[in-house]
């Protein structure tokens, strides 16, 4: 009986002991995940410690001083440097044509052949004349010399002198007209054979072989174009221009090399034109209407790969600014006090820089002053500078514009001290010049 009693006793204390031993378990365990736990935010906060004394990484450009040309961009046509109209001067049925539709002449070259036969005819019948003439010049000259000693003689009448002296000369003008004529008919003669008045490129033939030309007006046969070189017709804005000039007179902006002006042409592609023209002249009245001046540069064309009447853009560097640099817009805020740039130092610290503005260049601005060769200008991270950071470590970045030609235009940036990118100031647009 009593060791029936025992055995449920031994039962419960093994099972009360395997509970202990659970219940010691777990909490070692969770014990262990609280030291592990702890670790990891330990190591965490050593880390997130260590990147905060790390100083924050910005992108900076550095600043180097150049000539930035001043550009105007235009539309512009292709014309012709020079344009002839090849017309008959001679009447008469075209017998050939002797070029090649399309492709280049010289000048002098045989471009048409007329009928030439009547002009043939023409110059034989002078030349027929002139003879006749001559003939009787030595006729009248030979009297004339044989009645000079008869009358100092007085064997003849003075008058008799007198008669052989006219004839000897109305004798002498036949022979002159004679020659007109016979000039008169060579040179009818070499209109029957059109020839090319200037070097160039030939159009399409406008009559054909069989047609009839030069009855009462000088039938035009065809046209040629000399294009090489090609001029560029412009139109420019004239407060552009006066704008231009007072600031190339006052010097806040220089000439571009010599006196003449260099023009880059892009075609309907976007592409840049391999070669570069000259400005010829502006024109000295303005269009009442439009208020523009008519702008004509001069453009290379060797190999022929520009036409006439092509509509081309056209950026006309007139100028340029003068140790200046280029600087990327967001770069350049402003406040109340005007343009300012956060300069790098070399220790890492950064500081605000008031600069002075030109124009645009691209996606650049145009610094003017305020700035030095060598130093480091943010352009990337502000944001961190405005969250206390002290210091900063600069990495250079690829200024794409830099080197890029700037646009006539005024505009400054505008945007409020907290915003990465500038913006124009107000007022300023296109095609201005700062004063």
């Amino acid at each position: 009986m009593y060791e029936a009693n025992q055995a449920p006793d031994n039962q419960s204390h093994s099972a009360a002991s395997g509970t202990r031993s659970m219940v010691i378990g777990l909490s070692l365990a969770a014990a262990l995940g609280l030291v592990a736990c702890s670790d990891k935010n330990a190591e965490a906060q050593k880390a997130q410690a260590a990147a905060q004394a790390q100083p924050p990484e910005v992108g900076v450009v550095t600043v180097s001083m150049q000539n930035v040309p001043l550009i105007s961009d235009l539309p512009g046509r292709l014309e012709p440097s020079r344009i002839a109209q090849v017309r008959a001067r001679a009447a008469g049925i075209v017998q050939k044509r002797l070029f090649q539709e399309g492709s280049d002449v010289k000048a002098g070259q045989a471009l048409f052949q007329i009928d030439n036969t009547p002009y043939k005819a023409n110059l034989q019948s002078a030349q027929a004349t002139l003879a006749q003439a001559e003939a009787n010049l030595a006729q009248a000259s030979a009297t004339a010399r044989r009645y000079k000693p008869l009358v100092e003689a007085n064997a003849i009448s003075k008058q008799e002198y007198d008669t052989a002296i006219a004839n000897e000369k109305a004798a002498l003008a036949q022979v002159a007209a004679g020659k007109a004529a016979v000039t008169n008919a060579n040179v009818n003669l070499g209109y029957a054979s059109v020839t090319a008045p200037i070097s160039g490129r030939i159009g399409r033939a406008l009559v054909t072989e069989g047609a009839l030309v030069g009855q009462g007006e000088a039938t035009q046969l065809a046209t040629i174009q000399q294009v090489n070189p090609l001029y560029v017709n412009l139109t420019q804005s004239s407060s552009d221009i006066m704008r231009m000039r007072e600031a190339l007179s006052s010097g806040k902006l220089a000439k571009v090399g010599d006196n003449a002006a260099r023009v880059h042409v892009y075609l309907d592609d976007g592409k840049e034109y391999a070669h570069t023209g000259k400005l010829l002249f502006t024109d000295l009245t303005v269009d009442p209407t439009t208020g523009q001046v008519s702008v004509r540069a001069e453009l290379p064309n060797p190999d022929g790969l520009l036409l006439p009447g092509t509509y081309v853009r056209v950026h006309l560097e007139q100028a340029q600014v003068e140790n200046a640099a280029l600087i990327p817009q967001q770069a350049v805020t402003r406040n109340e006090k005007g343009n300012f740039v956060m300069i790098v130092a070399e220790d890492g610290s950064v500081a605000p820089r008031p600069v002075q503005i030109s124009q645009s260049s691209g996606n650049n601005w145009v610094v003017t002053s305020g700035l030095k060769a060598g130093e480091k200008v943010m352009v990337d991270g502000l944001i961190k500078v405005g969250m206390g950071a002290k210091k900063v470590k600069p990495v250079e970045i690829n200024n794409a514009a830099t080197g890029a030609p700037a646009q006539p235009s005024a505009a400054a940036p505008a945007a409020p001290a907290q915003e990465k990118a500038a913006t124009p100031a107000e007022g300023a647009g296109e095609g201005q010049v700062a004063k």
